[in-house]
C-alpha cells in the first residue's frame, strides 16, 4: 500500500509542474473559520438537578481549486473540527476534566482530466483521522486511527456554476487503516498496526447556494471491499463476511448567515460500517456561532 501512496505523490508533483505553464489559471480559494461556545451556570440553591457546563467547538474549512492545464484540474478540500464539553460535578460543583465532543481531520485531493467526453478520468487521495483518540483516557493517542484512500476511475460533472457544483465519480480504491493499539495501559505502551483492502468506490459531492444567505453541501461516499488483508483471521466466525458489506458515509450541512460574522449551521452524518457496528450511526450538530471568511 505504501508503494501506491508513493506513486500517487510522484504523480501529484508531476502535475504541479503544469501550473508554471503560460496557460495555467489562478487558484480559486475559499477558507473560513468558525467558533461556537455554549455556557450554562446555576446558583447553589438551584432546584432541579442541573449542573453547569461549557461547550465549545472550533472548525476550519478550505477549498483550493486550480486548472493546471487545458485538460487537467486539481481540487483540494480540507475540513478540521475539534470541540470539548466541560461539566460540573452535581454534588461537589467542581469542574471535571473536559470530554471530547467533536473531532475531525479530513483532507482530499482530486485530479480530473477534462477530456470533454461524457466522463472524465480522475485520481484521488483522501486522508481521514482525528486529533485525539480519547477512547482510553489514561493513554493519549494522537492522529489515530489514520485512513488513507487512493482511488482511480471516471467522474461526471452534472452541474457547474460559479457557486454550485454536482460531481459524481466511480472507481477502484485502495484503503489503508493505521491504528495505534494499546498493549499495556499501566505502562502506556502502544504499537502501530495496519490493515488494507481494495474495492469499488462511489463518491458524490453537492455544493449549492440556495440564496445569498443559505448554502448547502453534501457528500455521499460508498465503498464495497473486494479483498481484505485480514480476511483469514475472521474465517469461521460470525464476523467472517462483515468486511464485504458496503460502507456508507453521508454528510450534509446547511449554513444560514444571520449577519456577516454570525452563522447557524445544521450538520448531519450517517455512517454504516458493519465491522464497527451492526447498526447505522447518526450524528447531528446544530450550532450558532461566529465565522470568519479569509477568502
Amino acid at each position: 500500500m505504501k508503494k501506491y501512496i508513493s506513486y500517487f505523490w510522484v504523480a501529484l508533483v508531476f502535475w504541479s509542474g503544469f501550473s508554471g505553464l503560460s496557460f495555467a489559471h489562478p487558484w480559486k480559494k475559499s477558507v473560513d473559520f468558525g467558533l461556537t461556545v455554549t455556557q450554562n451556570s446555576y446558583s447553589d440553591n438551584w432546584a432541579g438537578g442541573e449542573v453547569g457546563n461549557v461547550s465549545w467547538m472550533a472548525l476550519a474549512n478550505s477549498v483550493f481549486e486550480k486548472k493546471l492545464s487545458e485538460i487537467l484540474s486539481s481540487k483540494t478540500t480540507a475540513k478540521f473540527a475539534f470541540g470539548q464539553t466541560h461539566s460540573q460535578d452535581q454534588e461537589t460543583k467542581k469542574w471535571a476534566k473536559p470530554t471530547k465532543s467533536t473531532d475531525l481531520l479530513d483532507i482530499e485531493t482530486l485530479a480530473r482530466f477534462t477530456l470533454k467526453t461524457w466522463v472524465d478520468p480522475y485520481l484521488a487521495f483522501r486522508f481521514e483521522s482525528q486529533f485525539l483518540d480519547a477512547s482510553v483516557p489514561e493513554v493519549k493517542r494522537y492522529f489515530s486511527p489514520k485512513k488513507l484512500t487512493e482511488s482511480v476511475g471516471v467522474s461526471r460533472l452534472f452541474y457547474k456554476t460559479e457557486n454550485n457544483e454536482i460531481l459524481s465519480r466511480l472507481g477502484f480504491g485502495l484503503r489503508q487503516i493505521i491504528t495505534e493499539d494499546i498493549v499495556d495501559t499501566a505502562m502506556k505502551k502502544t504499537e502501530v498496526n495496519s490493515t488494507s483492502d481494495g474495492g469499488i468506490e462511489s463518491v458524490s459531492d453537492v455544493r449549492l447556494t440556495l440564496s445569498d444567505k443559505i448554502s448547502y453541501t453534501s457528500k455521499l461516499s460508498l465503498y464495497k471491499a473486494l479483498f481484505f488483508s485480514e480476511s483469514d483471521k475472521f474465517k469461521g466466525t460470525p464476523e467472517e463476511d462483515y468486511w464485504k458489506e458496503v460502507d456508507v458515509n453521508w454528510e450534509n450541512n446547511i449554513s444560514i448567515s444571520i449577519s456577516k460574522y454570525v452563522v447557524v449551521s445544521l450538520f448531519t452524518q450517517l455512517l454504516h460500517d458493519k465491522e464497527v457496528s451492526k447498526k447505522g450511526r447518526f450524528k447531528e450538530t446544530l450550532s450558532l456561532g461566529l465565522t470568519y471568511k479569509l477568502f
